[in-house]
Parts: structure tokens; C-alpha cells; sequence
């Protein structure tokens, strides 16, 4: 006897992932993607009851890509240990190292107006012998071991290690194109036909990224849901808590029952912020 009272209907976990992606948490900076705090919430994601699919909310410029890799890594893991699908949606951007995370979904859906692609590594920096110089600031280093001083912004650029570092960022470039085409398999034969560089670092809008093979379909969260899974899915949001706002920065290293600022907290939070920023600007956005 058929009891449709009785009946549950599948359950959709839905993962946010939103932010730089960096080790250290958020703060000034707004919000990050770690491996460490992402973790518990996947945990909790891939554990649900009438569990039917996973869905990636992914809004990120990228960023560590040693983070990126660690999410990646733990996202399959589970989704192989439960056998369900994961799909990432894309909102705004999933670029750089937010693409790394969106790859380790089994399908993408993107907005056609999302950011998609940056399949690259960066480095930059600041170099501040100059400087120094100019206020009357004497640098002193000593080190055991010839590479110990490695880009010091306090030296002038060595070409030595410059091309060390084009080496090092080469090998990462590798490890992260090795991934995508793991991942995305003969769907990139759609870029190679039409002449298109996807390992260049450029980036495309969500219509352009579905010709490419960098996604699979445009649409929405819910759209997507609903498609696979049917009008009566449940989708259940989760989503690593939001930072407090960094009240030592008030506080730490003032006397007692006063609140000044701690210059060097500041300064970290001001150069994490600076970080994020730039990470966007990069996109347009």
C-alpha cells in the first residue's frame, strides 16, 4: 500500500563556500576558505540523512593553492566514501583556486554572467630597499644556508631567484593543470576545437566557460535542484561560521581598561584586507 503521507523527500546539502581562500581566518579581510574550517561542514554535509546530492555554492577569486587543494582533496574523498553526486554553482566568480574547488564537483553550473577560469599561479610582492634607504634604515641579515634570505623585499631583486620562483610557480601551475584535466576528462576537447589557451590564466564569463567545457550547464541553485532531484527536494544550507569581528584588534597591547589599537594587528589585518582586495580587483570585480 502506497502511503504518500509516509514519504520523505531527498535531501539536498548545500555548501557555501565564499571568500578568499587562505589559511588564516577572516576578520578585516571579510570572509576565507581553509581546509581546517571548511572540514566540520563538509563532515556535516556529506553525513545527512536521504542524503541525495551535495550542491557547492562557490563564490571565490581564488588563493592558497596548498587550500584549495586540501578542500578539493576532502570533497572527494567524502563524496566517493557516501556515493552521491556534487555540484558546484557558481554565483560571481569561481576563478584561480575557486575554480580548483568547483573542478571537484562531478558537474558545474554557472551563471552566464560568472567569472570563470585564471587556470594559473601568481606571485607578488613588494620590494622596499629603496626605502630603507631613504629614511636612513641600515638591513641587517645573517643566515645559515645561501637560500635562507629567499626574495627578502629588503634586498634587490636577485635573478637567481627569480627564475627559482618562475620554476616553483611553474610546478604549481602543473599540479593545478593536471587536476582540472583529471576532473573535467574529454570536456575540454570543446576548448581544443575552437583554438582556445584555457592554461594561460584568462578567465571567461559563464556563456563563454560552457562553450569552452569549463562548465556544464547555466542555471541556478534551486533550478539545478530541482532538475536533478525533484520539486519536492529539500535543500538543507550549511556554511562554516562567520568570523567575529577582531575585537583584540581594539585591545591587544593596551593597559588595562583602556582600548588602543595593536599597530602591528592592524597592519596584518589592513595587509590581509589589502590581499582580498587585490584578488578581486584582478577579476573586474
Amino acid at each position: 500500500m502506497n502511503l504518500p503521507f509516509l514519504s520523505r523527500p531527498p535531501i539536498v546539502a548545500v555548501v557555501r563556500m565564499a571568500g578568499v581562500i587562505a589559511p588564516r581566518a577572516g576578520g578585516l579581510a571579510g570572509p576565507t576558505l581553509s581546509a581546517a574550517a571548511l572540514d566540520p561542514v563538509l563532515e556535516r554535509a556529506f553525513g545527512l540523512k536521504r542524503l541525495a546530492g551535495v550542491a557547492l555554492v562557490i563564490n571565490s577569486p581564488g588563493g592558497s593553492a596548498a587550500q584549495s587543494s586540501l578542500i578539493g582533496a576532502r570533497v572527494r574523498q567524502l563524496a566517493e566514501k557516501k556515493g552521491v553526486p556534487v555540484i558546484a554553482v557558481v554565483e560571481d566568480a569561481a576563478a584561480s583556486g575557486g575554480y580548483w574547488l568547483a573542478c571537484a564537483a562531478d558537474e558545474i553550473v554557472a551563471d552566464p554572467t560568472s567569472i570563470i577560469g585564471s587556470i594559473g599561479v601568481i606571485s607578488a610582492g613588494f620590494g622596499f630597499e629603496e626605502a630603507i634607504a631613504r629614511i636612513g634604515v641600515e638591513r641587517r641579515l645573517v643566515t645559515a644556508g645561501e637560500d635562507k634570505s629567499f626574495l627578502d623585499p629588503f634586498r634587490a631583486p636577485d635573478a637567481v631567484q627569480q627564475e627559482r620562483l618562475r620554476d616553483l610557480l611553474a610546478a604549481m601551475h602543473r599540479e593545478f593543470i593536471g587536476w582540472v584535466e583529471s576532473r573535467r576528462g574529454d570536456r575540454l576537447k570543446k576548448a581544443e576545437a575552437l583554438g582556445e589557451p584555457l592554461f594561460t590564466g584568462r578567465f571567461w564569463i559563464g556563456r563563454r566557460a560552457l562553450e569552452l567545457g569549463l562548465v556544464d550547464r547555466l542555471g541556478t541553485l534551486r533550478d539545478e535542484v530541482r532538475r536533478r532531484f525533484g520539486e519536492e527536494a529539500k535543500i538543507v544550507p550549511l556554511g562554516a561560521r562567520r568570523p567575529r569581528f577582531p575585537w583584540r584588534l581594539l585591545t591587544a597591547g593596551a593597559p588595562s581598561g583602556l582600548s588602543l589599537p595593536d599597530p602591528a594587528a592592524w597592519a596584518e589585518g589592513a595587509l590581509a584586507a589589502a590581499e582580498a582586495r587585490a584578488a578581486w580587483t584582478r577579476l573586474g570585480l
